[in-house]
């Protein structure tokens, strides 16, 4: 592939340090993916309200994602960011707020994120009637689905066109819908849309197990992966840490040590896009070869760690595996 300005640039700026991790990293995905290898990558922070969906659906399109795995944040902002984009925010002195400042934006109905602010009524109420719509019908066929298929339901009817506010092809939930992408997505419960899901069963209005759990996406991920990681296998790309990313890598460890299926290949790639530290065991900050003493990666898969700012480095690595 030839390459573009984007990536003609970084190839010969980013020369040590992160910036070289970086771009190996980069070059070790095209490497894996040139080999017939599939890969995961999985999302933390709030990389949808980032507006990573300009880079990532187009990941999407072009094949270079197999499956993600993210937080139930990141599921349901980046369709927030499309139907109501033109109501958000932004607050680009978010460090001098005062608390009297913080409480103004609660009460005009904003939810800070960082230095932006999700519109509560035009985002989350306007989402929500048409998720409601979908579970009760589910419900009332007796059927039962994951979050994400949830979602999926409610982009393809194409009832939210009507709020588009950002271009769909920006959009990696349009994307990932369109392909039926595979998604997990772990701790759903702590998310707006689970919340509010929690809010209908306790007024008895919704059955708790409507909407399928965390234990039956592990079940259904060890599956996939055994269906999926012949040849050169699956890689991981990390953004970020926490239960987006530890959920879907102990896949591996469990069916190898729990079930005792001793030809479960390891991850085959793996890139972890993180700023955090190892200290007080975090695992957000663990160096890969941690990874190695728990059964999730070998000792010659390729490892890479980028110690930066995520919404920086991944769309510079999306770029370059797009070829801009």
């Amino acid at each position: 592939m030839n390459k573009g300005p984007v990536s003609q640039f970084i190839q010969h700026h980013y020369r040590h340090f992160n910036a070289a991790a970086l771009i190996d990293a980069a070059k070790g995905y095209e490497t894996h993916l040139l080999e017939g290898g599939k890969m995961l990558v999985s999302l933390a922070g709030a990389m949808s309200t980032a507006e990573l969906g300009i880079s990532l659906a187009e990941m999407i399109r072009q094949d270079k994602v197999a499956i993600i795995s993210c937080t139930g944040a990141n599921l349901e902002e980046d369709v927030m960011n499309l139907v109501a984009h033109s109501h958000y925010k932004r607050v680009p002195n978010y460090r001098d707020l005062t608390p009297q400042d913080e409480w103004d934006l609660l009460e005009n109905h904003y939810n800070r994120v960082t230095d932006t602010c999700i519109p509560e009524e035009e985002a989350f109420r306007r989402l929500q009637k048409h998720l409601v719509k979908q579970w009760k019908e589910a419900e009332a066929k007796g059927e039962r689905y994951f979050p994400h298929e949830f979602l999926y339901k409610t982009v393809l009817s194409g009832e939210l066109e009507q709020y588009y506010e950002i271009d769909p092809k920006n959009s990696w939930i349009v994307a990932a819908a369109e392909k039926n992408l595979p998604i997990v997505v772990p701790g759903w419960e702590d998310s707006t849309t689970g919340n509010i899901f929690a809010s209908y069963v306790i007024k008895n209005e919704l059955k708790a197990s409507t909407v399928k759990n965390g234990i039956e996406y592990m079940v259904w991920l060890a599956d996939w992966y055994r269906q999926n990681s012949a040849g050169k296998g699956v890689g991981f790309f990390q953004i970020g840490g926490g239960i987006a990313g530890d959920f879907p890598i102990c896949v591996v460890p469990m069916m190898y040590q729990d079930l005792e299926w001793h030809d479960v290949p390891f991850w085959s790639y793996f890139c972890q896009i993180s700023d955090s530290t190892t200290s007080y065991g975090s695992y957000s900050g663990a160096v890969p070869n941690e990874k190695i003493t728990w059964g999730k990666l070998d000792i010659n898969t390729p490892k890479y760690i980028v110690e930066s700012d995520a919404t920086i480095v991944v769309p510079l690595i999306f770029a370059y595996l797009l070829g801009w």
